[in-house]
């Protein structure tokens, strides 16, 4: 029963690489809700090829997304609050901006924005709604990070 649980409800990912830094660190163990109701600022697992990756919502379908040379993003040329990074950059980006992402996509971007490489860029880009995992809700390891992530 939990390993269906786990695999239905509530897949359980361990975290690898540094893109979703300082948020998410390698090794760390999280839980994932199965959801498609997403908001700027929720961090979400998605397929992409044969990998689950991590990045967190940025901008949903018809948003305009643009970045400036310092990394500040602006959605509908709106400043995106973003009290998660701890420096921001433009980063791997070969978009022509600004960008309106595509209908029944969704953009995202890793938190640390200077080797991540997420929807700024092509080979990766605006991710569809059937390639979602769900959006990572708690850590369960390590037990010194016990709680939710945000």
């Amino acid at each position: 029963m939990a390993v269906l649980v786990a695999t239905l409800w509530l897949p359980v990912l361990q975290i690898f690489g540094a893109s979703m830094a300082p948020t998410l660190q390698e090794g760390e163990i999280v839980v994932s809700i199965k959801s498609k109701n997403l908001s700027p600022g929720d961090i979400v697992a998605f397929y992409y090829g044969n990998k689950v990756l991590v990045k967190r919502y940025i901008a949903g379908p018809g948003t305009w997304v643009d970045i400036r040379e310092d990394g500040t993003v602006l959605l509908d040329d709106e400043i995106l609050d973003e009290p998660y990074l701890n420096e921001k950059s433009i980063g791997i980006c070969d978009l022509e901006l600004p960008y309106q992402v595509p209908e029944d996509t969704f953009f995202l971007m890793g938190d640390h924005r200077e080797t991540s490489v997420d929807s700024r860029h092509s080979s990766v880009g605006c991710i569809a709604e059937e390639q979602i995992v769900g959006k990572i809700v708690y850590r369960v390891w390590p037990l010194t990070g016990l709680g939710m992530v945000k």
